[in-house]
Parts: structure tokens; C-alpha cells; sequence
């Protein structure tokens, strides 16, 4: 039949031509788009027993239509992704339920009873003790797999191949680790701003750093990673009094640099706390960057002694873990900036009645995560940054 872009009134006849649903006369569909890229919808029946989430990855951008074409095929690297996520942490991810790649559509659990964590901590909540152990336990693992330490060499140069993503990559290249910097019509921000952002398309030291964050995206295929890991892209809980973390939007998946996916998360957690600090909610927030790389730290040393390649040396993964930790820290560095002097900015901050001193002090955390980042060696190094914004 070919590819055709799924409306609401199509989802019963096509979840059960899936073989997914069996009586289309006891399903209801509502569409919940929220992202910036695609197309999501939950269908439920008339007892509320059973539900289904369909994502459909349309042939542009969503929120910017026609006029910002975007391949649709972004949706196998999506289905890849879940695939070696559901290897090594499948009680951290939805369960997917069928992949459709000729209309470039994902079958998966309903999660509505769940929440996005950004609203949640919106809403002035806490992380809680289990949420971001859990993000960095998935990273290590999912990284691990995926790297020479976990695969053998021809299969991660197969994995690198089947893997290559380069219209999402592209945007991030561009939209994170470009743009911000330079004179560009994605790029907007609270007049309140002028200043700094003047002044960071004029720092020279901080325009070379970002591109030595850039080139490393650009060339360093460590492990396979999420590509776009942040508050957004996490649901928490509870189901049956248990603690729940569901990881989800894996899209801009492709074998990159381990540090991205930890600095962006990193990123997001250090923005929430600002917001908690200008509404006087603090709760939990500082302890994230500790407890996320903890938890990746220790599970990475955990999974160590089963490398494949016993070359590999314990002195060369404390030089290489060194190394991630500084890389994340750059590349939380540029999410903050982007975020908030670029495009698709977070309502942790525009949502506040005054946005503008604590997005101050998030850009100067920004920047001194990227051009610092050498000399900031562990997490107490970047609280007395963050303390020193005030």
C-alpha cells in the first residue's frame, strides 16, 4: 500500500489490520503529540483495561510542517534502539509491541499512567531516590553493550553501519553544537538576554570549545546512544507500589560519544534546579549529576571483567571513564546554551514568572561547563560552580 500518514480516525481500522486490536467497535483513539518531530496516539477500550500507544514519524517536522522536511526512515533508527535497549534494560524502556517500517510507525505500551519527569518536577516534585540511578545504570549498560569493551570488533563495525543517522545527527550538530554561536534565524531568546548572548557568539575560547565538543560528536563512535536523553524523555511512577523509570524517544539514536547522553540529562537536571531555586522549591535536585554518575560509574566497573578484548587494561578504563566525565560536562554545557539562547527552549524556565535571572545563571553554568570542563575533576568541583552563581 505504501507509506500514508495515520489520522485519529484511522488508527482502529490499522491496529487491527497489525493484528494488534481484535474488535475495532471497543477502541478509542485521542491523539497526545507533544514532541517537537512526530506524531503519537493512544487507543484504550471501553473498559480501560487494555492500551496501546502508536508514534508515526512523519515526513517533516511536526510542529514546523512541510516547510522543514525530515526523512521519516528516523523511525528504523528509533526501532533499533529499542531493540538493544530491550538486550540490556528492558524494564527501563516501553515494551514495543511491532515496528511498521513501511509507514514508519512503532507500536507500543501505553504509559499514560505514567508522567513526563519534566512536568513532574514543573509541578515542583522531587526526583526521588530511584530516577536518575536508574537513567545512569541504563547508559552504562546500553554503552557498554554497544561498545569495543562489550562487542567484538566486527560486529560493532556492523552495528556502526546498520546504526548511521545523519539528518537527526544533523540537527544536532547544528541546533545544539553550532547554531547558539552564530547569527541564525532558529535562534531566539528573552530580551533580558541581549547581553549574554551577544557575548557568546563573541567568545572565541568558548566558539573553539564547542567546536571541539562538535568534532567529537561528529567522529568518535563509542557506543550506541539514546541521542536526545532528557527530562522530556523519561516517565516515572508507580505501578503496584513500585518505583517506575521508563526511558522513551530514542530517534536520534547512532553510535556517538558515550558523554552525550549523560550531559544531556546532566543538562536538563542542572536547568530544573534552577527553576526549583527561583520558586524556592529546591528539593532533591542538586544530588542528580551525583547520582547519575555513580550509578553509570559503578555499573560501567561492574561490566568491566566481561570485555571482550582483554587488551583493554583496569588503568585504560579509569583514563577512558576520566574522559567521559569531562566530555559529559562539555556537552551539558551546550544543552544549556542551546536551550535557552537557541531553539526549543525548556519550560523550566519559560514558564517562570520572571525567566530571566535564572536562565543568567543556567547560561553562565552553561559556559562554564564547556570551557572548564578540564579542570572540574568530579561533582563536588561543579557544586561549588553551581553555588557560586548564587
Amino acid at each position: 500500500m505504501g507509506y500514508r500518514i495515520l489520522e485519529t480516525d484511522d488508527i482502529p481500522g490499522y491496529l487491527h489490520e497489525r493484528g494488534h486490536w481484535e474488535d475495532v467497535t471497543d477502541i478509542h483513539v485521542r491523539e497526545v503529540s507533544d514532541g517537537n518531530v512526530n506524531r503519537v496516539f493512544l487507543a484504550s477500550n471501553d473498559a480501560g483495561t487494555r492500551g496501546l500507544a502508536l508514534k508515526q514519524a512523519l515526513p517533516w517536522v511536526r510542529v514546523a510542517g512541510p516547510s522543514w522536511p525530515l526523512s521519516p526512515d528516523r523511525s528504523d533508527a528509533e526501532a533499533r534502539a529499542y531493540a538493544r535497549l530491550a538486550e540490556v534494560a528492558p524494564d527501563e524502556i516501553p515494551a514495543i509491541h511491532g515496528y511498521d517500517a513501511e509507514n514508519h510507525a512503532l507500536v507500543m505500551e501505553d504509559l499514560s499512567d505514567l508522567e513526563v519527569l519534566r512536568t513532574v518536577l514543573n509541578e515542583g516534585a522531587a526526583y526521588g531516590p530511584h530516577t536518575s540511578p536508574g537513567i545512569g545504570r541504563l547508559v552504562a549498560r546500553l554503552s557498554f553493550a554497544t561498545s569495543d569493551f562489550g562487542l567484538p570488533s566486527a560486529e560493532r563495525k556492523a552495528l556502526i553501519a546498520a546504526s548511521v543517522n545523519p539528518e537527526l545527527c544533523r540537527i544536532t550538530e547544528d541546533v545544539v553544537l553550532s547554531e547558539p554561536y552564530i547569527e541564525h534565524e532558529h535562534n531566539h531568546w528573552h530580551p533580558g538576554l541581549d547581553d549574554l548572548a551577544a557575548s557568546f557568539r563573541a567568545d572565541a575560547r568558548l566558539r573553539t570549545e564547542v567546536a571541539d565538543l562538535r568534532h567529537t560528536f561528529m567522529t568518535s563512535a563509542q557506543a550506541l546512544l539514546h541521542g536526545d536523553l532528557h527530562t522530556g524523555s523519561v516517565m516515572v511512577g508507580e505501578r503496584a507500589g513500585a518505583p517506575v523509570v521508563r526511558v522513551f524517544d530514542p530517534e536520534f539514536s547512532f553510535v556517538g560519544p558515550i558523554g552525550f547522553d549523560l550531559g544531556l540529562y546532566w543538562a536538563n537536571t542542572l536547568v530544573s534546579e534552577q527553576r526549583a531555586r527561583a520558586l524556592g522549591t529546591l528539593t532533591d535536585h542538586g544530588d542528580q549529576l551525583r547520582l547519575s554518575w555513580e550509578a553509570f560509574e559503578t555499573e560501567f566497573r561492574r561490566l568491566w571483567p566481561t570485555r571482550v578484548d582483554p587488551f583493554f587494561d583496569d588503568a585504560h578504563l579509569d583514563r577512558f571513564l576520566h574522559r567521559v566525565w569531562r566530555e559529559s560536562l562539555g556537552y551539558a554545557g551546550t544543552e544549556i546554551v542551546r536551550r535557552i539562547i537557541g531553539y526549543a527552549h525548556l519550560t523550566d524556565l519559560t514558564t517562570l514568572p520572571d525567566p530571566v535571572p535564572a536562565s543568567r545563571r543556567a547560561l553562565l553554568l552553561g559556559r562554564e561547563l564547556i570551557v572548564g570542563r578540564a579542570q572540574l575533576p568530579d561533582v563536588d568541583a561543579v557544586r561549588a560552580v553551581v553555588g557560586s552563581l548564587g
